[in-house]
C-alpha cells in the first residue's frame, strides 16, 4: 500500500473515531468520495490495525442503524421551513 493511502487511512480512522462522524461527513472533510473512505475502512484497515478497525466498524454500525432517523429529520425540517 502506497504510503500516503496508508497515512489517508489512519487520519479517516481516527478522525471517525474522534467525531463519530459519518462516511458522508468524513468524505466531505477529506475531500475524498464515500467510496474512498468506506475502502478505506472496510478493506484496507483490517489489514492495518484491526483493533482501530473493529472500533470504526462500531461507530459505522452505529450511524447505519441511526440513519433513518437522520433522514427522517431531514424530510421534516425541509416541509417545516415551507
Amino acid at each position: 500500500m502506497q504510503e500516503y493511502i496508508l497515512k489517508r487511512v489512519l487520519e479517516v480512522s481516527q478522525y471517525i473515531l474522534d467525531s463519530a462522524a459519518t462516511v458522508r461527513q468524513t468524505a466531505s472533510v477529506f475531500g475524498v468520495s464515500k467510496s474512498t473512505i468506506h475502502k478505506d475502512v472496510t478493506e484496507r484497515l483490517p489489514g492495518v490495525n484491526p483493533q482501530l478497525s473493529a472500533q470504526v466498524k462500531q461507530i459505522l454500525d452505529r450511524n447505519k442503524s441511526e440513519r433513518h432517523i437522520r433522514g427522517g429529520e431531514a424530510t421534516r425540517k425541509k416541509y417545516q421551513d415551507n
